[in-house]
């Protein structure tokens, strides 16, 4: 199963289930995802059967809420400060051929870089037995609810950005539940969306670079992410297609097991505030820039994988310079 989030002409807000390619069918009693959770939450039942509960009796037209661009992320939050977006890198076998591609240039003497350490730790501990704690992963913070683009819609690009450029990746969504316990309500496609060129320049920067925008969806897929996951992302330039490539994900492409990513990230206290949302990307192997690929304001991603139904797209729009002025007081 399926849902969307969209508003009505009317700008209320609704969740609904994907019947199929062309149809929506409404909840009712229940108008986010992160509702249809908390109650999901309360009755200790999961997302699926809680949806069926709610499901209406009316069906909608989703290529006209599409035309419209009336979807929005399957998950949003009142408040974007309590929407947190985070993500690991060097997490999928063939990520770290990657990463040392985009650094190249920085690649000099050294026997082994720090990407490729990472990357060997998590191939070597990264799916511990269960009931173990593996090795951490590569940890970032993107930002919070406000980053978030709605799908379809412009992927804004920071002025002083030197690169913007698609990661297509999985996202896992969480909603924290009133004892402090993250409970997983499904997952997304997304595009991570990066500076790879701020990067490059030193991996310290990293931190930089990710402090993008980024977008998911438009469908959350309820119950297990499948073990092997294929998709395709497409770069559009002037309605034709520059670059496309296949990429794959799930536990049988990871170097790291989705429970071990969970524990280091929900170990700490600060990421287990009642109430709070998360999404959580889980990395890529697969990008344009890693193959010369240099984007440019009005070219539109395309990110698509079977099981989460629609296709992502966004088009790069480089925002005006803002400036920014510090008062003393």
């Amino acid at each position: 199963m399926r849902l969307v989030q969209y508003t009505d002409t009317a700008g209320a807000q609704h969740v609904a289930i994907v019947e199929d390619a062309d149809t929506l069918i409404p909840l009712v009693g229940v108008s986010t995802t992160r509702e249809l959770a908390n109650i999901a939450i309360s009755l200790a039942g999961t997302m699926m059967d809680t949806a069926k509960t709610h499901k209406g009796d009316t069906r909608i037209d989703y290529n006209e809420v599409v035309e419209s661009g009336r979807l929005l992320p399957p998950v949003t939050h009142a408040d974007p400060a309590h929407f947190l977006v985070t993500g690991t890198g060097l997490t999928h076998l063939g990520s770290a051929s990657a990463r040392a591609n985009m650094h190249k240039a920085d690649n000099k003497a050294a026997d082994e870089t720090d990407s490729m350490k990472m990357f060997r730790m998590g191939v070597e501990g990264g799916k511990p037995k269960p009931g173990e704690h593996g090795v951490q992963p590569e940890w970032f913070y993107k930002g919070d609810g406000s980053i978030v683009a709605h799908p379809g819609a412009d992927m804004p690009s920071p002025s002083f950005a030197l690169d913007g450029s698609e990661e297509p990746e999985i996202a896992a969504i969480y909603v924290i539940d009133p004892y402090g316990n993250p409970a997983r309500i499904g997952f997304a496609i997304g595009n991570e969306f990066s500076d790879h060129v701020t990067e490059r320049q030193n991996y310290l920067y990293l931190a930089h670079s990710k402090l993008r925008a980024c977008s998911m969806g438009p469908e959350l897929l309820l119950g297990d992410l499948p073990s092997h996951v294929e998709g395709m992302s497409r770069v559009y330039r002037d309605g034709k297609v520059i670059w496309e490539k296949p990429f794959v994900s799930g536990e049988d492409n990871m170097s790291h097991s989705l429970a071990n990513l969970e524990y280091h990230h929900f170990k700490y206290d600060l990421f287990c505030r009642p109430g709070d949302v998360h999404a959580h990307f889980f990395g890529t192997a697969t990008l344009s820039f890693a193959d010369g690929i240099t984007t440019q304001d009005g070219d539109q991603f395309e990110i698509e994988a079977a099981p989460f139904g629609r296709a992502l797209r966004n088009r790069l729009k480089v925002q005006a310079e803002r400036k920014v002025t510090v008062k003393a007081i």
